[in-house]
């Protein structure tokens, strides 16, 4: 036994004294015991918990599966996931995070601890992005400004100087400056851009936007990657700029899709378009009667650490071959109509959310 002692019933008394939710979990996923705090969490007791499979606690099924199958693979020694834990038989949702250890030589195999996500701390961290967004975009706006004149002189210059030149060989040389002149106005253009641009609201169903980034993404893919969709039939129709919403969408596809193309093993790779309804929903320091949540998916290596506090901010990448402008273009639509964009990330999992009010539906 290696000087260890499984745990008992008894032990885990301690667990009551915690403000934090435990469960005790079974090598099948099934809830063997739960402390005070659970019980006053989810409204029920101990009795109606226990023999209940864990993964039906969680909005998400699959999602819970995937990190329950992984730390009993020895996959990893701990796994963290955000997501709607579900309350009286799936009536009322909370927001909360999740974390599962794995437990050897103990009783059970698994503890899962469950802290809910209070809306106050939402609306701070949305805050605080949206702030860090608009300084950023501002001095982009300023920057991109100052840049244009330079860049129009520059492929002015370039154009007469071919003008002169009789040799083709070096016609070469000022075709490549006028092609890079132009590149970097498409670049600045769209760092002034989005703020500069109205709404052009009709309505729409967000399963429209859906299917055509379905079907880009499809046509671009092919079978590199499985595209998978979940659709809620039941989200209504609702005003939006139909342009900004695709372009929004498009662009976190196909992020997902070309961090998935930078994994080592490209063996089932796949993305899920996903699409889902809350209710009451504080968003962006308002309380949604409705709130559009569209999803996008994949099972790749996740966001690098590093980047999670920047990923919206312009020019910030984690692929050599990247703008860093899709992700903040994305927010920036997304924004203007009165939405964010939301993500978690793990290894395995990760999952960009657009967020959306319906109350203008």
């Amino acid at each position: 036994m290696n000087g260890f002692s499984p745990v008992t019933f008894q032990d885990c008394k301690a667990f009551d004294l915690l403000a934090t939710a435990v469960f005790m979990l079974d090598q099948d996923g099934m809830i063997r015991w739960v402390n005070n705090a659970g019980q006053h969490l989810l409204e029920r007791s101990s009795r109606s918990l226990e023999g209940l499979a864990a993964w039906r606690l969680f909005e998400d099924e699959h999602a819970f599966e995937h990190a329950f199958e992984a730390i009993l693979n020895g996959e990893f020694s701990s796994f963290g996931l955000m997501g709607g834990l579900l309350k009286n038989q799936g009536q009322e949702k909370l927001l909360v995070s999740a974390t599962l250890q794995r437990l050897y030589q103990q009783a059970w195999c698994v503890i899962l601890e469950v802290r809910e996500i209070e809306q106050h701390t939402l609306a701070e961290r949305n805050e605080r992005l949206i702030k860090e967004l608009e300084i950023h975009q501002e001095t982009f706006r300023n920057l991109g400004h100052e840049v244009k004149n330079p860049l129009g002189g520059l492929r002015g210059a370039a154009q007469l100087l071919e003008m002169e030149l009789s040799d083709p060989a070096l016609q070469e040389y000022t075709q490549v400056i006028i092609a890079e002149a132009d590149r970097l106005q498409e670049l600045v253009d769209r760092l002034i851009r989005p703020g500069q641009d109205n709404l052009f609201l009709s309505v729409i169903n967000i399963h429209e936007v859906c299917e055509r980034v379905y079907a880009l993404l499809k046509a671009e893919y092919r079978d590199d990657i499985t595209i998978v969709r979940d659709y809620d039939a039941s989200v209504p129709n609702m005003k939006a700029d139909m342009a900004k919403l695709l372009q929004a969408y498009l662009n976190i596809g196909r992020n997902a899709a070309q961090s998935l193309l930078s994994v080592k093993n490209k063996d089932k790779l796949s993305i899920t378009l996903r699409t889902r309804i809350l209710n009451r929903h504080l968003l962006l320091n308002k309380m949604h009667r409705l709130v559009l949540v569209a999803s996008v998916i994949d099972n790749g290596a996740g966001v690098p650490e590093a980047l999670h506090d920047r990923i919206f901010h312009p020019l910030v990448t984690g692929r050599a071959d990247g703008t860093g402008l899709g992700l903040s273009l994305a927010q920036e639509y997304v924004r203007q109509h009165g939405g964010l964009i939301e993500f978690d990330s793990v290894p395995g999992k990760t999952e960009f959310r657009i967020l959306l009010p319906l109350e203008a539906a």
